[in-house]
């Protein structure tokens, strides 16, 4: 399968119940749904990491964040010794191409610096509002429209959500514009895609014609009870993101002291200090409606080009939002299904496996070595995730791949007065068991009888003995996923 391209779609906090494919209401996504008719849809996958940059490092390297050890945004430097898929591809003769947001490293008014990443066509945007000027892609691609971006975007800075920016002029127009023109112009070599865009990342500020397509009124009310509210209580002194806890029943709140995971800077970096969680909901949908834009771009110019049946499609998000869920808005160290479980749809040509649901435990870990597998390539030792080739060639079993999954979260937030907090997932399909390291709490729920995570059973004594056991193994999944090092060639 060598001869197969590969584009892959990366949104940016995007929730899994985003895909109307799964009979999620409020949304619309036909392309994503065309998408998902040519492949697998993967209902159960998980983020290494509720946070964008371990979790980039982690799909692109192939290696849970307690062995890369890039746990951070806004980290200075990348490990130098860290090997990208990307790298891989272009050392086996893949022709490599980037499109948008890398964020590996610190992005916040600077440049990011890049890695080793391979890439031989690299059009870098980390953001749509500037920031600084110079090696912007997308705001070259303004300019040459004749439109200043800082000027444009002036009356965005301190907007949470609501009419934005014309469709014409947004970052999921340009990305579409380069993948087209780099698609178009390598249709006669094996090429490798990754397009990164930030849709529908906050502020949900979609182009006014695209938020009259959803009603506040038919959007899904947010996983919510007054007890969520007591539970956050127990993070205060660790996790300044309980402290913008609200009711999100009520049309407009105070939620106090909100938390951001950047800097000081515009407005719209941290939650807002009040909101309507429906009409927010609504413009989360119609930032989603325009990456569906995007897929059926790509997928429209894979046919053009006669390339659609001899291109493997993965479409995927960093991480999640929250969107209102147990009161709580955008994403942190908190492991709720609304910032960890993230929608996976895998397309490759000619397989038997099309148009179904796997309902299996995966992680996007396992993506990278599912391309190099898909390709005829070696997977690196150091790689850590575990193929779903043989599902996608219709080999094994839709419904057994994992028997859990892992998540991690270490200072990404930049708290005021308090340090940064540490802690870990372990899910097993049913319980989902989550630690606060070094504080002495933690949570633990029955996704069988609580699936919206409302009833906290960490301090249940009834549930003792399964705590324990949960405990022995999630220790048992973090050290065995701490990294081995160097292979071992010789008995000393």
């Amino acid at each position: 399968m060598r001869n197969y391209n590969i584009v892959w779609i990366c949104s940016d906090q995007q929730r899994w119940d985003t895909l109307q494919c799964l009979g999620f209401k409020g949304t619309q996504t036909p392309n994503i749904d065309r998408l998902a008719a040519r492949g697998t849809v993967f209902a159960r996958a998980y983020s290494q990491s509720p946070i964008c940059t371990p979790s980039r490092t982690s799909f692109l390297t192939g290696m849970y964040p307690i062995a890369h050890q890039v746990h951070q945004n806004g980290a200075g430097t990348f490990p130098p010794h860290l090997v990208l898929l990307p790298k891989l591809m272009a050392n086996a003769g893949y022709y490599t191409g980037h499109i948008g947001k890398l964020h590996l490293s610190a992005t916040r008014q600077m440049i990011e610096r890049r890695p080793d990443d391979g890439y031989n066509e690299f059009y870098w945007s980390p953001e749509p509002f500037p920031e600084w000027s110079g090696d912007h892609d997308y705001h070259a691609w303004l300019w040459d429209k004749g439109v200043n971006p800082e000027t444009y975007y002036k009356p965005y800075q301190d907007q949470h959500y609501g009419p934005g920016p014309a469709a014409e002029y947004r970052q999921v127009r340009w990305a579409g514009d380069r993948a087209e023109r780099f698609i178009e112009m390598h249709s006669e070599r094996s090429w490798y895609l990754a397009i990164n865009i930030d849709a529908p990342h906050p502020p949900l500020n979609p182009p006014e014609d695209y938020l009259r397509r959803f009603n506040p009124a038919d959007m899904p009310d947010p996983a919510f009870k007054p007890i969520d509210l007591e539970h956050q209580k127990k993070f205060e002194k660790v996790d300044q993101q309980a402290k913008s806890a609200v009711d999100p029943w009520r049309a407009e709140q105070d939620v106090g002291e909100a938390h951001t995971d950047e800097l000081a800077g515009p407005t719209h970096e941290a939650p807002p200090t009040s909101f309507n969680i429906w009409e927010m909901r609504a413009a989360y949908h119609a930032e989603v409606a325009q990456v569906d834009d995007l897929v059926g771009r790509i997928l429209d110019v894979l046919k053009e080009t006669g390339q659609l049946d001899r291109t493997i499609i993965v479409f995927i998000s960093d991480h999640g939002d929250m969107m209102g869920d147990h009161g709580l808005l955008y994403k942190g160290c908190r492991f709720y299904e609304g910032v960890v479980h993230v929608p996976l749809i895998i397309s490759v040509p000619g397989s038997p496996v099309h148009g179904l649901v796997s309902n299996a435990l995966v992680e996007l870990v396992d993506i990278a070595p599912t391309l190099l597998s898909l390709s005829g390539l070696d997977v690196p030792k150091a790689m850590q995730g575990l193929s779903l080739d043989q599902m996608l060639r219709g080999n094994t079993s839709l419904d057994n791949h994992k028997s859990f999954v892992v998540s991690e979260y270490y200072n990404s937030l930049r708290f005021r007065g308090s340090r940064g907090s540490r802690a870990s997932m372990y899910y097993d399909g049913r319980h989902k068991l989550n630690v606060y390291h070094d504080v002495g709490i933690g949570e633990l729920f029955d996704h069988q009888e609580d699936p919206n995570e409302h009833h906290d059973l960490w301090d249940s004594a009834h549930h003792r003995e399964l705590k324990a056991r949960l405990l022995e193994s999630s220790f048992s999944a973090m050290m065995l996923r701490s990294g081995s090092g160097p292979a071992r060639i010789e008995d000393y």
